[in-house]
């Protein structure tokens, strides 16, 4: 059951994981770190939804959007490693986007 703190603590962790990705933008892992802050509290908050709402029923959805996240990571990660292989590291402020 959801305790009376509990959806304070959940939005607290996502908006302070949404400040962290908006004051920390110069370095690629610092936003990946962010985005799964911000995906983890809301998978707990969703999970903890379903299971407050339907307690024989879990329901999917929680692990579906596990499912995306874990995808965002790979994905990201990748991105970084490929940007780091070309640019020589992940800081966000020596890439131009208009070159090719």
């Amino acid at each position: 059951m959801l305790l009376p703190h509990e959806p304070w603590l959940l939005t607290t962790t996502f908006f302070l994981s949404l400040l962290g990705l908006s004051f920390h933008r110069s370095h690629l892992l610092s936003a990946l770190l962010c985005l799964e802050g911000m995906m983890l509290s809301l998978f707990i908050g969703l999970s903890l939804w379903m299971v407050k709402l339907t307690p024989l029923f879990s329901g999917m959805h929680p692990v579906i959007m596990l499912t995306l996240s874990a995808c965002e990571a790979g994905l990201g990660l990748s991105l970084m490693i490929a940007t780091a292989r070309s640019h020589g590291s992940d800081n966000l402020n020596s890439l131009n986007l208009l070159q090719c």
